[in-house]
């Protein structure tokens, strides 16, 4: 495995939030082991609760046991997956409590983004949420375009967050936002929800540009409440083939 992100050809949604726009997206071995393993469990290859094997994550990427502990590391440091002693990494299972409990988190977050950036309305942050919101429209009618709409709507979510000055703040909705993007992407495959999607970033950005800053802050409680109910609906679809699947089996 190469160095850079670059000259792999690979793009991780995992691994943009350790890098602004313009970083140089250069990864260690571990951090590119865990921005592939990170990716799957966002794209749902690995459902909630699976386990991943140290030795076979090893024998995979062609590399020694030493990197992949270090790469499952980040995955728990970020939240993805957790350590259990003597059964490798399990890829985190949230229940709806939790999820709730994050999506308050995430709302008073945001709230307090929209109103500094309506504040400062910086003009470099406003050209970036047009780039973004304006690529985000590009997978709306796209019957296919849930996963492009939810990397495109994480990164408008990095980029409001890093746009508002507050490093800490950032930081804490980047791995916060990370934690429910595989619902995010499920949610997001519904051409409705695209379309709700994109009015709310409409709106916010031009509730920001104006300088209001109550609209601002109303709309992206709105847009997190949003992403909520269609996370609890995500986990509410897990529990239900989880109990078909165990009836199937049983009967098998």
């Amino acid at each position: 495995m190469t160095a850079t992100i670059a000259a792999s050809g690979r793009s991780w949604i995992f691994a943009i939030r350790w890098f602004d726009a313009h970083s140089p997206l250069t990864l260690s071995l571990a951090e590119q082991i865990a921005a592939t393993i990170g990716d799957r469990i966002i794209g749902d290859s690995y459902k909630p609760g699976a386990r991943i094997i140290e030795q076979e994550v090893a024998d995979e990427f062609q590399v020694s046991r030493g990197p992949v502990r270090d790469a499952f590391r980040i995955l728990e440091r970020e939240g993805l997956a957790k350590l259990k002693r003597n059964r490798g990494l399990q890829v985190t299972q949230l229940s709806s409590e939790e999820v709730r409990d994050i999506f308050e988190i995430r709302a008073g977050l945001y709230r307090i983004v929209a109103q500094r950036l309506a504040r400062l309305t910086p003009d470099k942050v406003i050209r970036q949420l047009d780039d973004l919101i304006g690529e985000l429209a590009t997978f709306v009618e796209d019957p296919d375009g849930g996963d492009r709409s939810a990397e495109t709507v994480f990164r408008l979510s990095l980029a409001s967050a890093r746009g508002a000055r507050n490093p800490r703040l950032a930081e804490m909705i980047a791995s916060l936002s990370l934690q429910t993007l595989r619902y995010s992407k499920l949610g997001l495959r519904s051409r409705e929800r695209r379309r709700e999607s994109i009015a709310l970033w409409r709106a916010t950005r031009d509730a920001i540009s104006r300088g209001d800053v109550a609209m601002a802050a109303e709309l992206a409680v709105q847009r997190i409440e949003k992403s909520r109910d269609e996370a609890l609906c995500s986990i509410e679809a897990d529990r239900i083939e989880a109990e078909r699947l165990a009836v199937r089996d049983t009967a098998a």
